[in-house]
C-alpha cells in the first residue's frame, strides 16, 4: 500500500527513482506463462480494516483479553466477515470472535432494527452523500479555478455532510445486515457534527478507528504519562525527513532548537515532561492515523492537522474563559468552531493533490465573489436545500432518533415491508445517474 510513496519520497530525497512492482507476479509470470499485471501493485480491497483486524487479534491474545480460536475457519470468517470486510467497522477480536461459539438467534426486534439500519444507510448514501456529489462538489473540486470562494466554501462543508453520510451509511448498512445474520458489530459513529471540540469530535467519528488508535497505538506509546522509544524514535525520524525534503538550513536549526528546548524542559520538570510526552503521543497517533487512510501527503497534512487541533483544544481548556459546556452559547460557539476547523481539513482529505487543496482554500480569501452569491444560491437551490436539511437532521436530538428506530423495531412485518417500498421509491427518484463508490472503499 505505502510502496509508492515511499518510493517517491525517496526520489525527492535523493533522486534515485525506483520501480514499484509485483514481484510475485512477475515470478508467476516467468515460471506458469501466465500474464498477471506486474507493473503495479493491486491491493485487496478493505486492506486498511481487515489489517487492523487482524492486529487486534494477536494483541489480545498477547494481553489475555480472548483465547485463541478453535480452527483457522473460525479466524478466517472473523477476518473475511463481509458485511464490514470493506470499509468497517473495524471489529475487534474479543467484540466478534466470544459472537461466534453463542448460540443463534435473531428476535424480530433485531430483524426490524437491522431492516431500520438498511434502509438509513441506504438513504444517506443515496440521497444524501451522492446527490451532494453529483450535483455540486464533484466538479467544484475537480476544477477549483473555476468558482467561486463562496462556492469553494460551499463545496467544503458539503464534502462534510458527503463524507459522513456516505461513510455512516455504509457502516449502518453493515450493522444492519450483521443484525439480520446474528451478529453485533459496534457503533460507528455518535452524531460527530454535533461535537462542541475537536476532541469531543473524535469521539464521535468512526468510533472503531479512533478507540483501536488510543488502545493499540496511543496508550502503548506512554499515553497522556510518559513517553517511549518508539515515540521519540518516531519524532527523530519525522523531524530529521522533514529537514532533509526542505533542505533550509533555518528549518533545520529551528527543529534542532525545539529539540533541544524540549529536552532542557524535560530534564528540569516532571511535569513539563508528562506534558511534552503527552502532546508527542497525541500527534504521532493522529499522524499516523492519517497514513492509515493513505500514502500521500494529503492524508499526512490531515492527520498532523488534526493532532494540532487535538493538542491545541487540550491546552487551551485549561485557561478558557468558555470551556464550561454547561451554557448554551458556548456549546453553539463550539459546535461551530468545530465543525469550521474539521471541514478546512477535509480541503486534504478530499483534494487529489497537495495544491488542489491548497488552491481550494485559497480561492475563499482572495475570490470569494460576494456579488454573485445569490445567483450561486439560486441555481443551484437543490444542493444548498439538501445540504441544510441534511444538517438539520443531523442535528435533531439523539433521543427523537432513537425512539424512531424503536418504534421501527417493534412495528409488524407489514409496516416495515411499507418502508422498505416507499424508501426504495425515493431512492428511485432521487437516484442520480452516476453511482458513486463508497468513499471508504479505497482504504
Amino acid at each position: 500500500k505505502y510502496a509508492y510513496f515511499v518510493a517517491d519520497f525517496i526520489y525527492d530525497l535523493t533522486g534515485i527513482e525506483i520501480a514499484v512492482q509485483n514481484t510475485f507476479a512477475l515470478w508467476t509470470n516467468q515460471a506458469l506463462g501466465t500474464n498477471f499485471i506486474f507493473e503495479k501493485i493491486l491491493l485487496p480491497v478493505g486492506i486498511s480494516f481487515f489489517t487492523f483486524q487482524t492486529i487486534s487479534y494477536s494483541v489480545d491474545i498477547y494481553r489475555g483479553h480472548i483465547k485463541p480460536v478453535k480452527n483457522i475457519l473460525d479466524f478466517g470468517f472473523y477476518v473475511s466477515f463481509f458485511p464490514q470486510l470493506v470499509a468497517g467497522p473495524i471489529v475487534r477480536a474479543s467484540e466478534f470472535i466470544p459472537q461466534l461459539y453463542e448460540p443463534y438467534k435473531v428476535t424480530k426486534e433485531q430483524a426490524g432494527l437491522g431492516i431500520f439500519w438498511i434502509l438509513n444507510g441506504l438513504l444517506k448514501k443515496l440521497f444524501l452523500a451522492d446527490y451532494l456529489a453529483v450535483q455540486f462538489i464533484d466538479r467544484v473540486f475537480d476544477n477549483p479555478q473555476l468558482y467561486s470562494g463562496f462556492e469553494t466554501l460551499s463545496a467544503l462543508f458539503g464534502y462534510s455532510m458527503q463524507v459522513y453520510a456516505d461513510f455512516s451509511g455504509y457502516t449502518d448498512i453493515a450493522i444492519g445486515i450483521a443484525m439480520l445474520l446474528g451478529f453485533t458489530l459496534p457503533k460507528n459513529f455518535n452524531s460527530p457534527y454535533k461535537a462542541s471540540s475537536v476532541a469531543d469530535f473524535w469521539r464521535r467519528w468512526h468510533l472503531s478507528l479512533s478507540t483501536w488508535l488510543r488502545d493499540y497505538l496511543y496508550i502503548p506509546l506512554g499515553g497522556n504519562r510518559e513517553g517511549s522509544v518508539a515515540s521519540y524514535s518516531i519524532v527523530f525520524i519525522f523531524f530529521v525527513f522533514i529537514a532533509l525534503i526542505v533542505s533550509d538550513p533555518r528549518l533545520t536549526l529551528g527543529l534542532g532548537a525545539i529539540f533541544g528546548i524540549g529536552f532542557i524542559a524535560m530534564r528540569r520538570s516532571a511535569v513539563a515532561a508528562r506534558w511534552v510526552n503527552t502532546n508527542i503521543n497525541l500527534m504521532l497517533t493522529m499522524l499516523l492515523g492519517g497514513l492509515w487512510h493513505g500514502s500521500s501527503w494529503n492524508f499526512v497534512t490531515w492527520g498532523t492537522l488534526n493532532g494540532v487541533g487535538l493538542v491545541v483544544y487540550k491546552n487551551w481548556k485549561k485557561i478558557s474563559p468558555w470551556a464550561d459546556r454547561s451554557k448554551w452559547y458556548n456549546r453553539a460557539i463550539g459546535l461551530a468552531l468545530t465543525l469550521i476547523f474539521i471541514t478546512f481539513t477535509r480541503a486534504w482529505f478530499r483534494s487529489p493533490t497537495w495544491d488542489g487543496a491548497i488552491a481550494i482554500l485559497n480561492k475563499i480569501p482572495t475570490d470569494f465573489g460576494w456579488s454573485t452569491v445569490g445567483e450561486v444560491i439560486a441555481s443551484n437551490y437543490k444542493y444548498y436545500l439538501v445540504l441544510v436539511g441534511g444538517y438539520l437532521i443531523h442535528w435533531v436530538p439523539s433521543k427523537y432518533k432513537g425512539q424512531l428506530r424503536m418504534w421501527v423495531s417493534q412495528s409488524s412485518p407489514y409496516v416495515l415491508f411499507l418502508l422498505a417500498l416507499a424508501s426504495s421509491l425515493v431512492i428511485y427518484q432521487i437516484l442520480s445517474a452516476e453511482v458513486q463508490p463508497f468513499i471508504y472503499f479505497a482504504f
